[in-house]
């Protein structure tokens, strides 16, 4: 039985937890005495605690974020209920921070805040070992980062077959972002280069294909990730019909002529890139810190998405301190008309320990009280327009980000993407009064619906529904498409088409 515990719950279960992985590589003498266990959120509180019981640990580590905090609260509440003698320990990025006004904290024994790996490991050993630590919270120690044992012989077989392998090339950030608790670094510091691909080799050569790096700023040392992308091309090259996948997070305004030659080599699937613009207004830019150069930006999101393979992930968020609706509703055309192949529509949030919380008077920002702490009014948006936009960005990913509505997105957004969909998202709340579990059929009949009360015509809005709809695999009804005539007639065309094509290859 082991005597440490680490676990958490993680959003899903394809998410395998880094950080846990982090901690058990550094335990040193006492790693053989651990073991990870994650659960995913959602379930029942009694099961976890049966679960961990029947390890008889001594010792269970909890890692807390936003989205789980509520649910590992309820965790630990009960499992100091039925086994006191249990000592556990919280730590992770949502108890970094106002360690005393939190209930998780009151409740566990021992609070480790910031980075966990060599503070862990000896408040471990006390408890274990003696002498019994008297001290509730332990502020991480940072080590040199070549301190630091790689985790990614923590990752099981199971894990690289089926869950995402994260990985990163660095801690850390240089950029004073606000609403980001990586505001509160110095800089970004870089994992040593060669150990680092050394492990991306084992990995690969034990069956990892999906890499996807958590680095803040993976394009800030250009030499450093060009050696990563050549590490990724080399294997592509080698293995072309089962190639890796990697995800990065790059700087918007910051891609040199060498980073973009190695970008274009990437062939299709192989390659996604998150790009934070947050905020096109600049006013809005100083208020929060950040440092962007917009036109370069732009320039460089339209060449990666005329030029390269890479899938876009563009992130923007509403309610940040001095941005009103018409602000907001610009930059998202802007972002729109830059064709990103997915735009995140955040809403602001309020992270412990984030510097965003000193312009609340100022800009009248209130929050929620409870995760995930979500904007709620700010002097320029009200509470009832920051709920439609709540629902604006949960109907966008619903429609636009899901890659279902590929024909029809075009004839929403008309020459007005913001207003346009703002509208159909307040048309489709009042008409079902949710924002989720609503059946496909009656999304694309409401979308329907919705083109013809706008003037589009009937032929053309029932032509790319029943084209998204018999793209997405669906095989319902819709109301206003007999969708086995539709689908045998275009077999029957495909047919007379293919022997016209082989003529006009045979006369070329």
């Amino acid at each position: 039985m082991p005597a440490i515990v680490l676990a958490t719950l993680n959003a899903r279960y394809a998410h395998a937890s880094l950080g846990l992985r982090c901690l058990r590589a550094n335990l040193g003498g006492l790693r053989n005495e651990s073991e990870i266990v994650e659960f995913v959120i959602g379930g029942r509180t009694e099961e976890f605690v049966e679960r961990l019981l029947a390890r008889d640990p001594r010792i269970v580590g909890f890692g807390v974020y936003i989205w789980n905090v509520e649910e590992t609260t309820r965790l630990v509440a009960a499992l100091k209920t039925v086994a006191p003698q249990v000592t556990v320990v919280v730590g992770g990025p949502e108890v970094s921070h106002e360690v005393d006004a939190q209930p998780i904290c009151r409740l566990a024994d021992h609070v480790v805040t910031g980075w966990g790996e060599v503070t862990f490991a000896e408040l471990a050993r006390q408890i274990l070992q003696g002498p019994r630590p008297l001290t509730k919270v332990h502020p991480g120690l940072q080590p040199p980062l070549a301190e630091i044992v790689l985790p990614y012989g923590e990752y099981s077989d199971d894990d690289l077959r089926h869950r995402h392998v994260y990985v990163e090339a660095s801690r850390g950030c240089p950029f004073k972002c606000e609403f980001c608790l990586s505001a509160l670094d110095r800089t970004a510091w870089p994992f040593p280069l060669e150990p680092f691909l050394a492990q991306l080799s084992r990995l690969y050569e034990r069956g990892a294909r999906q890499f996807r790096f958590v680095d803040r700023t993976f394009n800030l040392k250009i030499d450093a990730s060009l050696a990563i992308l050549q590490f990724l091309l080399d294997r592509i090259a080698a293995a072309p019909a089962d190639p890796p996948f990697a995800h990065f997070e790059l700087v918007p305004d910051h891609l040199p002529e060498r980073l973009r030659g190695a970008i274009a080599r990437f062939p299709p699937g192989t390659l996604q890139l998150e790009i934070g613009i947050q905020t096109f207004n600049e006013e809005v830019q100083r208020h929060i810190s950040r440092r962007q150069d917009n036109a370069a930006a732009e320039a460089n999101l339209r060449w990666l998405r005329e030029r390269t393979n890479a899938h876009l992930h563009v992130d923007l968020i509403a309610g940040l301190p001095g941005e009103d609706v018409a602000s907001f509703a610009r930059g998202f055309d802007r972002l729109v008309a830059l064709r990103p192949h997915e735009i995140q529509f955040g809403i602001l949030k309020r992270l412990r320990g984030a510097p965003i919380a000193r312009h609340a008077q100022a800009f009248g920002l209130r929050f929620n009280p409870q995760p995930p702490y979500n904007i709620l009014a700010t002097d320029r948006i009200d509470f009832p327009t920051m709920q439609r936009l709540s629902r604006f960005a949960r109907y966008w990913d619903l429609v636009a980000n899901s890659g279902r509505f590929v024909r029809t997105l075009p004839l929403l957004l008309g020459e007005a993407p913001f207003a346009r969909f703002l509208a159909f998202a307040d048309a489709l709340y009042a008409a079902t009064g949710r924002t989720h579990a609503i059946a496909s059929e009656r999304l694309y009949e409401f979308a329907h619906a919705h083109l013809l009360g706008r003037g589009v015509a009937a032929a053309e809005a029932s032509a790319a529904l029943a084209d998204d709809y018999l793209a997405s695999g669906a095989r319902g009804r819709l109301a206003f498409v007999d969708l086995e005539r539709l689908a045998a007639a275009r077999r029957g065309a495909a047919s007379v088409a293919a022997p016209q094509r082989q003529r006009r290859h045979l006369r070329a």
